[in-house]
């Protein structure tokens, strides 16, 4: 077990001695010269840099603050507010959106407390909504709220309650039905909770004067772009009930906090960055270690204990977290009782008091994955240790913010693991610090969220024509789609438009793209969670290993028509990484350009991805164990991505020199991606590439990166911006790694799905240096790849669809088949070529009459059917041809060119309407009897009566036909009992 033996061997720099209650912390200078100096780690120590600290910067609020207000600050030796503060308060107080994205521990609390406690003073009805990415978040910022307003008299102090999936359901009515003047809640609840059911929350919502959201650079991605519609239909729920709220954002340090509160409202935001909160010396420390990261944090982390330094550990991954936390347990002697995990998995109950600890100083360390980044409040620290980079310079700053609050010194250390992005910053530290933080980014116009959640809005309150929301042009392209699928249905008159269900919220999963498949574990089939499209056919298929809050499952089977994941739990001693093969089309081209030597375009592509088959490899060392095939559907999906031509020259060149062709665009895709972080806000598992000996739209081998969330999340934008940033990275990535053959550092990817074969390191910086060196390449509209074909569409009555002109010519036939026997007497309707014809009724628009045909008579109306254009019917397919084939000998009915009514209504409804139905909502008319009436006739001998009653279905259905074909809509009547428009196009 080499870990273990990792855990036996490590030991501290030298330190202070044991540890004692009363032992004075120790110095974080003495203990920055103590690692440079260590025999063990002081060689692996790269960089050391110290970054001076800053006196705190006063203002003056433009209005005073009322008596009761400036109390509470008097009451926590708050002389003044910082200048960040000030400038914050004025702009909500004056009704302005605002975003406020300073460093860690800078008071950002205070920007959104106090405008809502004087809010309240002068309107107790007035409410504010605060949101938090996490449940930890909200318990200490109620804690907060609460010791604010504590002097105040209990009959006169504003409430605050947490609504969340932890809360009970008794609980939760009770604040339905008397909502605080501040409701702390997150994402998934403001979704499922309050949007679909906003009649319960008429008092809340009425009153609702600001809605806060706190940590809102974590509303990037995708979630970010589910919450950009999330934060929409708030606003238009708000407003049926009058109320206009202001938004206070709070953020980390990010390139662009003002651009992303912008797109995720669609509000002019006001923007602060500039922070007056003091700052304590701080020392940053990278360290490359010979060992492995785990072994060296473990000593890092022993010498601090023994020096009383309060410490932080950032692990990458929940089993690095479990590696040092097993030292924690196992080996910390003396310390055992002071140090504590912190990490997914734990009950509410269990982080909060890991929380309490720390903050109080109970606890001298924690080791935690990200979800001790955020702001929860666990005190003063003194030292961070980093496993791992942690992916973006603001998730850095802001993991190493929570150390040194005030003006006390503290340190940061970079402990690098063998990713590309860890090992760029090894080599060039200086670079962290010049380079500004990343963008965020998101993309409010995904029309595959945006389809979701204009579902999820029409159902909460119908959309109506002039809303500002549909006013822009890609939000009123995808609800015109949605229409004319029969997902959105307009209202009779055509002003306003319904969801054709009644809560689509549960199948919305804001973490994930596309549809959800629901996670359920055996035996008892409870719900594990959800996952989208994307991730289940990689991460959930049958025989992977998938992690839940801490626990290990086993896939047993991935239902596709049902959207059923079913685990069963399991401890196994390895992992499963998927296997398969991708291609790609290219749909449009928004924008081309060069780059050094060769092409560069950004555009839309449909990425086709087939999983063949997983790996399994072991925990210890990912040896190879074996190599499962899986025959999966492929999966489908549109995205935005970039490409770059290879040019033939440059092919050529590799090739006269015995280069592994395939091999070096093989590498460098994939070192593109793994450097791409860092210049756009991402994670690798958020991008996907495909590298092609020629692509044949492009006529060249080509090299894709695209955005791998269906519909693209804006990531590729910003590739595409700042392309020859991301060459010159990425061939310094490839050239300065030591390496001889390609590894983790440089060109290899954990998630390849031909396991990083072919890949050839020294052609992929081939290729690069003669890229680099080729002249400019010719730009124009002749150098566009050949795009597959367009079908124009027209819109009818506010509906898009495929331009067509009814021929006046055409001759169609409209037909209906009454029965002997029923489906009873037969044994079924899959018995339905049993029943046997009482009589058939045929319209024919040639000449305008209705003709009916008796058992012995239908060789005539065959001959009559192969002579019509077009051959039309309700359950024609599935139940009248069925109960037509016995008599129609050789002629293949199903051959004839047919429109089934039913089956299109089917089609774009999901569920199935009756003739009866759509003739009333449509024409006013309805059938003159039923099936079974025409099967007691025929008992009864009463033929005519079954051809006058089969005639008037067939006039009705014609006349649907022709309404459709005129109008491009039916009506019918839905559940909620609203007369709509269902599209049609025949």
């Amino acid at each position: 077990m080499a870990d273990r033996r990792l855990l036996d061997a490590a030991a501290p720099l030298p330190d202070a001695g044991p540890p004692r209650d009363d032992m004075p912390q120790g110095s974080v200078s003495e203990y920055v010269d103590s690692l440079k100096a260590s025999p063990r780690l002081g060689s692996q120590v790269v960089y050391h840099r110290v970054l001076s600290g800053r006196d705190p910067e006063f203002g003056e609020p433009v209005r005073p603050w009322p008596r009761a207000v400036g109390n509470l600050l008097a009451e926590r030796s708050i002389p003044a507010l910082y200048a960040h503060q000030v400038r914050a308060t004025d702009m909500v107080r004056a009704g302005r959106h605002v975003v406020v994205a300073t460093p860690t521990a800078s008071g950002k609390t205070l920007v959104y407390n106090l405008p809502v406690l004087e809010r309240f003073l002068q309107d107790p009805d007035a409410r504010a909504l605060y949101m938090f990415p996490l449940k930890a978040l909200a318990q200490d910022q109620l804690k907060a709220f609460n010791e604010l307003t504590a002097g105040w008299p209990k009959d006169a102090r504003p409430r605050a309650a947490i609504y969340d999936g932890d809360v009970s359901d008794y609980a939760r009515r009770k604040i339905r039905e008397n909502p605080p003047h501040a409701l702390l809640t997150n994402p998934e609840m403001l979704h499922l909770a309050l949007l679909p059911h906003h009649e319960k929350w008429s008092t809340f919502l009425a009153g609702l004067s600001f809605v806060v959201v706190d940590e809102v650079h974590t509303y990037r991605g995708v979630m970010g772009s589910h919450m950009a519609q999330v934060f929409r239909r708030l606003n238009r729920v708000a407003a049926r009930f009058g109320a206009a709220p202001t938004f206070i954002f709070c953020s980390a340090t990010v390139a662009n906090p003002g651009e992303l509160a912008q797109k995720l409202t669609g509000h002019e935001v006001e923007t602060i960055t500039e922070s007056g909160a003091p700052q304590g010396k701080r020392h940053f420390v990278f360290l490359d270690p010979l060992e492995g990261a785990a072994h060296a944090a473990i000593m890092l982390l022993k010498s601090a204990l023994a020096r009383n330094l309060r410490t932080i550990v950032y692990c990458q991954s929940r089993k690095l977290t479990e590696l040092v936390s097993l030292w924690a347990q196992d080996k910390a002697g003396p310390y055992k009782d002071r140090i504590s995990a912190y990490r997914a998995g734990f009950l509410p109950e269990e982080r909060r008091e890991v929380e309490a600890r720390m903050s109080t100083g109970e606890l001298l360390a924690v080791i935690s994955t990200s979800a001790l980044e955020l702001g929860i409040d666990i005190g003063a620290l003194d030292l961070c240790i980093l496993v791992g980079y942690p992916g973006t310079i603001m998730s850095t700053l802001q993991r190493g913010g929570r150390v040194g609050r005030s003006l006390k010194e503290s340190a940061v250390v970079l402990v690098a693991q063998e990713d590309a992005l860890d090992q760029y910053f090894m080599r060039h530290p200086e670079d962290f610090f010049e380079r500004p933080p990343e963008a965020a980014v998101l993309n409010p116009h995904n029309e595959v969220i945006l389809a979701r959640h204009l579902d999820c809005a029409a159902a909460e309150l119908p959309l109506t024509e002039g809303e500002p929301w549909l006013d822009i042009s890609e939000v009123r392209q995808v609800m015109t789609a949605m229409e004319y699928d029969g997902r959105l249905l307009r209202s009779k008159e055509g002003d306003r438009i319904h969801s054709r269900r009644k809560q689509p919220h549960r199948e919305v999963d804001l973490r994930g793209a596309g549809a959800s498949y629901r996670i359920e574990a055996l035996p008892q089939g409870a719900s594990v969670g959800l996952v989208d499209e994307h991730r289940a056919f990689r991460e959930t298929h049958p025989g992977a290993v998938y992690l839940h809050r801490g626990k290990t499952f086993l896939v047993k089977d991935l239902d596709l028509g049902s959207h059923t994941v079913t685990v069963t739990p399991a401890r196994v001693d390895y992992y499963t990484r998927v296997r398969g093969s991708k291609s790609t089309e290219i749909l449009e081209v928004h924008e081309y350009g060069s780059v050094w030597g060769t092409r560069i375009f950004r555009g839309r592509l449909r990425v086709t991805e087939t999983i063949t088959g997983y790996e399994k490899r072991k925990v210890r060392g990912g040896t190879l164990m074996t190599i499962v095939p899986l025959d999966l559907p492929p999966l489908v999906f549109e995205t935005e991505g970039v490409w770059i031509e290879i040019p033939m020259e440059v092919q050529r060149q590799a090739e006269d020199k015995f280069f592994h062709f395939m091999g070096g665009i093989h590498a460098l895709e994939h070192a593109m991606i793994g450097i791409l972080p860092l210049i756009v806000m991402t994670d690798r598992n958020d991008l996907g590439g495909i590298s092609t000996p020629m692509h044949p739209q492009v006529g060249l081998p080509a090299v894709f990166v695209y955005d791998a969330a269906p519909g693209g999340v804006g990531l590729t934008r910003q590739a595409y911006e700042k392309a020859d940033d991301l060459m010159a990275r990425t061939m310094d990535v490839v050239a300065s790694c030591p390496c001889d053959l390609g590894c983790p550092s440089c060109v290899h990817s954990p998630k390849c799905g031909s396991g990083n074969r072919p890949i050839d390191k020294a052609a992929a910086l081939f290729l690069l240096g003669a890229l680099r060196d080729a002249p400019a390449p010719d730009i124009g509209p002749q150098c566009l790849p050949q795009l597959p074909d367009k079908k124009e569409e027209t819109p009818t009555d506010g509906i898009a669809v495929t331009a067509h002109i009814p021929n006046a010519e055409l001759r169609y036939g409209v037909l209906d088949v009454e029965t002997q026997l029923s489906a009873q007497e037969v044994g079924g309707w899959r018995n339905a070529r049993d029943m046997r014809v009482s009589c058939c009724v045929l319209y024919d628009s040639e000449t305008n009459d209705y003709t009916a045909y008796r058992e012995d008579e239908l060789p005539a109306m065959f001959d009559r059917l192969q002579a019509l254009d077009l051959i039309i019917g309700f359950n024609i397919l599935r139940f009248d041809y069925s109960v037509l084939g016995p008599y129609a000998g050789a002629l293949d009915l199903h051959s004839l060119p047919t429109l089934d009514m039913l089956q299109e209504v089917r089609r774009r409804l999901g569920y199935r309407l009756s003739l009866d139905a759509l003739g009333a909502a449509t024409l006013g008319a309805q059938k003159t009897a039923d099936g079974l009436q025409a099967l007691a006739w025929w008992k009864e001998g009463r033929i005519d009566e079954i051809i006058e009653y089969c005639t008037k279905d067939v006039e009705l259905t014609r006349d649907l036909y022709l309404h459709g074909r005129e109008h491009g809509y039916l009506l019918f009547t839905n559940k909620a009992k609203q007369t709509v428009r269902l599209p049609v196009e025949w």
